[in-house]
């Protein structure tokens, strides 16, 4: 399936396991299918969860920092990709 490069991961808080992701183009909305990719990492996720300053939001534009729920862990400069179906 075709990706889409969406941001970079800037920080990761392993007890809630979540990414804080800056997002550098495109349009990333709750329900939508990423890929982590990264030196180390490499999986699939489906976003549950996107928060802007603590607040749950449906959608993420370029430019903002949202935090998004992620199953395994993730580093700082792995990139995040969307895949378009």
């Amino acid at each position: 399936m075709p990706e889409q490069k969406i941001g970079e991961v800037v920080k990761f808080f392993a007890k809630p396991s979540v990414a804080a992701v800056k997002i550098l183009e495109g349009e990333l909305r709750v329900g939508d299918h990423i890929k982590i990719k990264g030196h180390t990492t490499d999986f699939e996720d489906q976003v549950i969860s996107i928060e802007i300053d603590n607040k749950p939001v449906e959608k993420a534009a370029p430019g903002q920092l949202v935090g998004i729920k992620v199953k395994d862990r993730v580093r700082e400069k792995d990139i995040v990709w969307k895949i378009v179906e």
